[in-house]
C-alpha cells in the first residue's frame, strides 16, 4: 500500500506540472506516463511534462496536448530526448500559421515517420521540407496573394509515412518540390497530387522510388558485421541531399557508424552490396589501422597514407574473405593512365588512384615505372606477415616524394576516375597533437621553409560540434577550423615592448621569484646529467681498476617539484582590436601585444610550458586558428616574430576555437591546465543572427573543458561584457575597463591565478 500510494502521489505531482484541465487528457494521462518512464530519463520526463504544458495552453483545443502525450515518448526514445524540444516548437510554429490545421496530422503521422528515419538529423531535415511547403504554398491562388492555408499539406503529412516506406528522404523531398512547383496555384489539383490519386503523383513517386534504404535493410546489415566481423555498432542513416556545400562520406567514430540513406544498383552491384562493401572496409580498419600522428604531413603526404592505408586493410581483408573481392573490383574505379601526360593540372588523385587499382587488381594493365615500384613495395611489405600502419605511411610518404610534380600546386586538379565512394573519410586514422614526447617534430621545423610553410596552410580543416541552445543539442561537425602558423614579422618590435616596460618587468620578476618552485628532487644514476655524481663515480672507478666492468652512469640530474601547470593564451584577434582604446593613442591590438609579451616573459621566467594561439572567424565554415607559440618552442625569437605580425579582422567564433586550443592542452602531461582567453567583445559572427547562440555555444565550450580537466579564465576588454561574460565564464572573468593598463594587470593576474 505505501508503494501504491507513492506512485499515486507522483503521477499527481506530474499532473499538476501538466495544468491542464481537459478531461481528456485526464483519461489518457496514467497510460501515458507510465510508457514515458520506461523510454524517459527523469531530466526528459520533466520536458516532456513541460512541453506537454505548452501545447495544452496554446488554445487550440485538447487534441495537439492529447496527440503529443501519446506519440512523443516513442520518439524521443529512437531520436533522442532533444527531439521532444524540435516536436513542441514545431508544432507551435504551425499553431500561429495559417496551416494550424496541419498540426494535428504532424504530430498523429510523426511516430511513423521517425521509424521511417531512424536518425535525429534525417528527422530535423524531415520538418524543414515540411516547413519548406508550409511557407510555399499558402496564400496564393492564380498569382492571387490571400492568406489561404495549403489545401495539400495535411495530406501529405498523412501520406509521409506510405511515401517513407517507398522512398529515400530525398525521394521524398523530390516528390514534395515537384507538388510544390507545379501545383501551388491549383488547390484542387494540389489536393489530388498529395493523396496519391493524380498520375503526376504516382508517376513521380515511381521515378524517385529507386535504391536500397537502409532501414529496411538494418537487421540483414547488423547481421553481417556480428557474423562475418565480430563487429556490432549502431547503423546511423544520413542523407546526400540536406549538405549542398559538402557532400558527406561515411565514416565512424565512438558514436556509430554514419552511412547514406540509401545506395542505388551502381556499375552493377546491387544497393545491399555496395552498403556491404562500406562495412566491410570500415570493418578492415577497425581491426588492422593504428592511429598516427600526422600534424606535420602536407595534405598531399595525407591524402598519399590514405590510400595506401585504405589498399593495406582491403588486402587483409580479402585475405579472410576472398569474395569481397569481386564487389571491390566493380565498384573501384579504372584510372586512365593516359592522362599523365596533361600539362598544368594536379595528378596527384591520378596516381594514386593507380596505386590503389593496381594493388587490389592483378590484372589491371599499366606501365608507369614509378607506380609499378612502388606497388611492388607495397606486396614486399605485405608479405612479411606483420605490416603496421606506420610502415605502410613510410612507403607511401616516399611516393609522394618520389613523384610529386610543379603541377601538382595547380588549383587544375584532375577527378577523373579517382573517386573511391565505398571507402570511408579516414579520420579515425589520426591523431593531431602539437607534438608528444616520441616525436621530433616542432613548429620551428614547420617553419624553417616557405614552402613547408605554404602546405601547412593548406591542412583539411578540423570539425567540431557546436551548441545550439534553443533545441538543447550538438550540431555535428558544424565548424570549420583551419589552423597554421602565423607569419613571421620583426621580433625586435617585441623586445623594444618589453625594454618599453622594463620598470614594469623588474617589479613583476620579484613576484615571479615567489611562485618558482624550490624544492628541488635528484636524480641518480644516469649516464648524462648535470653534474657528476661522486659516490657512483668513485665506485666505477674502483671497479675499472679491479678489472671488473665499470657502471657508466655516474652522473645525476635535478628536477623541480611543487609545480607544473600548463597554460594556453587564446587571442581573439577579430577585427574590433584594430579600433583605438578609450584614452589612449594605441589600438587594443598594440595593448594586446605589449600585454601578451611581458605576460610569456613572466610564464617564461616561471618555467611553466605554454603556448600562444590567436583567431577570428568569417561563417562556420571558416575559423582561423592561428599558432604563435607551441608548447615545445623557447620564448624566443620565433615566436617574438609572430607576436610582432598579429593583425586584426573577421569576427569571433569563440567556442569552436576553445575546443580546438583545448585539443592541445589536454595533450600535456601537467597536473593543472589553464586556458587564459583574451577578447574585447562577445562572441559573434556573420552568418549568425541570434545573439545567444554562440555566447551559449561559448558557455558550452567552458563546461566541456572543465570535465576534460582545463580551467578556463576570461580577460575582456569590453565594457559592456557585465551582459554577457558572466553568462559564459561564471566567476571565472576580469573585465579591465582602463585598456591602458592591460600591460601591467595581464602578467599580475596570471600570477594572482597560479600563485
Amino acid at each position: 500500500m505505501p508503494e501504491l500510494t507513492a506512485r499515486r502521489s507522483e503521477m499527481e505531482m506530474y499532473w499538476q506540472k501538466l495544468g491542464c484541465n481537459f478531461a481528456q487528457a485526464d483519461r489518457i494521462f496514467d497510460e501515458c506516463m507510465k510508457e514515458a518512464k520506461v523510454l524517459l530519463s527523469k531530466q526528459g520526463i520533466m520536458s516532456y511534462i513541460e512541453n506537454a504544458r505548452f501545447l495544452g495552453k496554446m488554445g487550440r483545443g485538447p487534441e495537439p496536448l492529447l496527440v503529443y502525450l501519446e506519440e512523443a515518448p516513442g520518439v524521443a526514445a529512437l531520436l533522442g530526448e532533444e527531439a521532444l524540444v524540435d516536436l513542441r516548437e514545431f508544432a507551435h510554429y504551425m499553431s500561429t500559421h495559417t496551416n494550424f490545421k496541419a498540426m494535428v496530422p504532424f504530430l498523429q503521422s510523426i511516430g511513423a515517420v521517425t521509424r521511417r528515419l531512424q536518425s535525429y538529423e534525417l528527422f530535423k531535415a524531415y520538418i524543414e521540407v515540411i516547413r519548406d511547403m508550409l511557407e510555399r504554398t499558402s496564400g496564393s491562388v492564380h498569382g492571387h496573394h490571400t492568406t489561404f492555408p495549403s489545401p495539400g499539406l495535411p495530406d501529405l503529412l498523412k501520406q509521409a509515412p506510405r511515401l517513407l516506406t517507398e522512398l529515400s528522404l530525398d525521394g521524398f523531398r523530390n516528390w514534395v518540390e515537384y507538388g510544390i512547383k507545379y501545383y501551388t496555384n491549383h488547390p484542387g489539383r494540389q489536393v489530388d497530387y498529395f493523396t496519391l490519386q493524380s498520375a503526376d503523383a504516382v508517376a513521380v513517386m515511381q521515378r524517385e522510388r529507386h535504391g536500397t534504404l537502409m532501414v529496411d535493410n538494418e537487421r540483414k546489415l547488423d547481421a553481417y558485421l556480428r557474423g562475418l566481423w565480430q563487429e556490432s555498432d549502431y547503423l546511423v542513416p544520413y542523407s546526400l541531399a540536406f549538405d549542398e556545400l559538402r557532400k558527406p562520406m561515411p565514416y565512424f567514430d565512438d558514436l556509430g557508424i554514419r552511412l547514406p540513406d540509401v545506395y542505388g544498383d551502381d556499375r552493377g552491384v546491387s544497393g545491399i552490396d555496395r552498403y556491404r562493401a562500406a562495412l566491410a572496409h570500415m570493418a578492415a580498419h577497425k581491426r588492422w589501422s593504428q592511429k598516427m600522428i600526422v600534424d606535420n604531413w602536407s595534405p598531399f603526404q595525407r591524402v598519399a597514407v590514405e590510400t595506401f592505408e585504405d589498399s593495406r586493410v582491403e588486402y587483409l581483408a580479402l585475405q579472410r574473405y576472398p569474395g569481397l573481392r569481386r564487389i571491390f573490383l566493380a565498384l573501384h574505379p579504372i584510372p586512365n593512365e593516359a592522362d599523365l601526360e596533361l600539362q598544368n593540372t594536379s595528378l596527384i588523385n591520378l596516381r594514386l588512384a593507380m596505386v590503389s587499382r593496381a594493388i587490389l587488381d592483378p590484372d589491371f594493365q599499366y606501365e608507369n615505372a614509378d607506380i609499378r615500384e612502388f606497388v611492388g613495395r607495397f606486396f614486399a611489405e605485405m608479405e612479411k606477415g606483420e605490416s603496421t600502419s606506420r610502415d605502410i605511411a613510410s612507403i607511401a610518404l616516399s611516393f609522394i616524394a618520389r613523384t610529386r610534380r610543379q603541377a601538382d600546386a595547380s588549383t587544375n586538379t584532375y577527378f577523373d576516375n579517382t573517386e573511391v565512394d565505398y571507402r570511408d573519410d579516414n579520420r579515425h586514422l589520426w591523431i593531431y597533437i602539437e607534438q608528444g614526447d616520441d616525436e621530433e617534430t616542432t613548429f620551428e621545423h614547420l617553419d624553417k621553409k616557405k614552402k613547408q610553410q605554404e602546405e601547412l596552410k593548406g591542412l583539411p580543416p578540423r570539425r567540431y560540434h557546436e551548441w545550439d541552445y534553443s533545441s538543447q543539442h550538438y550540431r555535428p561537425d558544424w565548424v570549420s577550423v583551419y589552423e597554421g602558423l602565423y607569419p613571421r614579422g620583426n621580433a625586435t618590435l617585441i623586445d623594444n615592448l618589453l625594454a618599453k616596460h622594463s620598470q614594469l618587468a623588474k617589479r613583476l620578476k620579484r613576484m615571479l621569484d615567489m611562485l618558482k618552485p624550490q624544492d628541488k628532487v635528484r636524480i641518480r644514476y644516469q649516464e648524462e646529467g648535470t653534474e657528476l655524481d661522486l659516490d657512483v663515480a668513485i665506485r666505477s672507478l674502483i671497479d675499472y681498476k679491479g678489472g671488473a666492468s665499470p657502471d657508466p652512469r655516474i652522473n645525476m640530474s635535478h628536477r623541480t617539484d611543487g609545480r607544473d601547470i600548463a597554460v594556453t593564451i587564446l587571442l581573439d584577434l577579430s577585427q574590433s582590436l584594430s579600433e583605438k582604446a578609450q584614452g589612449c593613442n594605441q589600438t587594443i591590438l598594440e595593448l594586446s601585444q605589449e600585454a601578451v609579451s611581458l605576460l610569456a616573459w613572466s610564464i617564461d621566467q616561471v618555467g611553466d610550458p605554454f603556448a600562444i594561439a590567436g583567431f577570428h572567424s568569417n561563417t562556420r565554415h571558416d575559423v582561423r586558428f592561428h599558432h604563435i607559440k607551441g608548447f615545445t618552442e623557447k620564448w624566443g625569437d620565433e615566436p617574438k616574430s609572430r607576436l610582432a605580425a598579429m593583425e586584426a579582422g573577421y569576427s569571433t567564433r569563440m567556442g569552436g576555437a576553445m575546443r580546438h586550443a583545448a585539443h592541445y592542452l589536454k595533450a600535456q602531461k601537467a597536473d593543472k591546465k589553464l586556458m587564459l582567453i583574451l577578447t574585447d567583445g562577445e562572441p559573434a559572427d556573420i552568418d549568425v543572427d541570434d545573439e545567444q547562440l554562440l555566447i551559449q555555444d561559448a558557455k558550452q565550450a567552458v563546461h566541456e573543458l572543465d570535465r576534460d580537466g582545463i580551467y578556463t579564465y576570461c580577460i575582456n576588454l569590453d565594457p559592456k561584457a557585465d551582459e554577457y561574460v558572466a553568462d559564459i565564464f561564471g566567476r571565472q572573468y576580469t573585465i579591465i575597463d582602463h585598456i591602458d593598463r592591460l600591460p601591467e594587470r595581464l602578467p599580475e593576474l596570471f600570477i594572482a591565478l597560479t600563485k
